[in-house]
């Protein structure tokens, strides 16, 4: 017997588990919550929607449960498309665990406790194990309230003979009388409307098509969350910006634009206007490019022809109360635009260099000859010479 070799391969065994228990500690790591659902107050008709984020290594697994409120001992699990499809959950797995639970169409019913579990432990799904020390869980209350009555005024169209609009709501019926009211346009407050009545009013003067629009009527209250009502004023659409023309040179890229007033929103629709009258946008060639939204409308042609895009454009607007349209001219230059000054001038220069040209090789023999007589006779020294030979003579004698 040789006590040192059993004695080795203990120390063996024992040295390989201990490093395989500190591996599993290192690489491993217990479920914790990054962010836990919130509790949130919400009115009858409404969405609401909690968030859960999971760390943890292995990635946990989330899972969603529900208790009536005061009755935390009878939760039940909640599956996506539950409560006749108003229940909906969307869990991504990756470095962590992310889970959204949503609830839309909300009833008196929905109110109650939403839990958040999760859970990386093999035996979490062991029946035989408690899911208290196998699941981490987050908690959050939905208190659901009867959402108010208010009474609205009817929709109202405007026409040219409408010459002031009264928009009313009336809070009937609510669970408390509100902190205060005001009135709101396609989302944005309008300043000066905020009053602490029951009845709120607005008043609409001399009526025009940017006055149509969404108005909301909303209610604060100190301890539930706001409420609102809708009242839609209509009118016909009105082009009220467009481009009048455009130049651009063959080859570049232009853009003619159109913006109205008046709900609802208009469709937009562009034209060509030529010879044979109007007619829709002949896309074949992959060239032109319409982008609306709401009350505007832009038309893009890429790449421009001189031979097939100048013309006039037009803008159409039309909706269910109405419809208008306006032109736009546009103009493709030359490439070789820019140099007509400039061979222009050059062009008159050489007309009339030929002109001198042709002018000095027509002139007659005659003429010439003209020209020299009118030049008279060359003026010579021999006169003066003489004089000089004269004054000689005399000093001799």
């Amino acid at each position: 017997m040789i006590p040192g070799k059993p004695r080795a391969a203990v120390m063996s065994l024992s040295v390989a588990i201990f490093g395989t228990l500190m591996l599993q500690s290192v690489s491993s790591q217990n479920a914790g919550f990054v962010k836990s659902p919130l509790s949130e107050t919400k009115l009858t008709g409404d969405t609401f929607e909690l968030y859960c984020d999971v760390v943890g290594n292995p990635t946990p697994e989330i899972q969603w449960w529900y208790s009536e409120i005061n009755r935390a001992d009878s939760f039940r699990q909640l599956w996506d498309g539950a409560r006749k499809r108003r229940v909906s959950i969307g869990t991504a797995y990756g470095v962590n665990s992310v889970s959204v639970l949503g609830v839309s169409h909300l009833t008196l019913d929905d109110a109650g406790t939403y839990e958040c579990r999760a859970s990386n432990d093999p035996r979490r799904n062991d029946l035989h194990q408690n899911p208290a020390t196998t699941w981490i869980r987050a908690q959050a209350t939905v208190t659901v309230l009867q959402k108010p009555t208010i009474a609205v005024s009817e929709p109202v169209t405007i026409t040219p003979e409408v010459d002031s609009i009264l928009l009313q709501c009336n809070l009937t019926s609510a669970y408390g009388n509100p902190q205060e009211s005001y009135w709101m346009k396609n989302g944005e407050e309008i300043s000066g409307t905020r009053t602490s009545n029951k009845n709120a009013e607005h008043r609409l003067n001399r009526p025009r098509g940017d006055d149509a629009g969404v108005y909301m009527c909303v209610y604060n209250f100190d301890m539930a969350p706001p409420a609102n009502a809708t009242i839609e004023i209509k009118s016909a659409p009105m082009i009220t910006g467009h481009k009048r023309s455009e130049n651009k040179n063959e080859g570049e890229h232009a853009v003619l634009y159109c913006k109205s007033v008046g709900y609802p929103h208009p469709v937009w629709t562009w034209y060509k206007i030529d010879h044979t009258g109007i007619r829709d946008i002949d896309n074949s060639t992959g060239r032109f490019f319409i982008s609306s939204r709401e009350n505007y409308t832009e038309l893009h042609i890429a790449n421009l022809d001189i031979n097939l895009d100048p013309g006039e454009y037009m803008c159409n607007a039309t909706n269910i109360i109405g419809t208008h349209n306006e032109k736009s001219v546009l103009r493709v230059r030359s490439l070789l635009a820019p140099l007509w000054p400039l061979l222009g001038v050059l062009a008159e220069i050489i007309i009339l260099v030929i002109i001198i040209v042709v002018y000095e090789k027509r002139k007659k023999p005659e003429d010439l000859q003209d020209d020299d007589d009118l030049a008279g006779p060359v003026k010579t020294n021999s006169t003066n010479n003489h004089k000089d030979k004269n004054l000689r003579q005399r000093n001799t004698n």
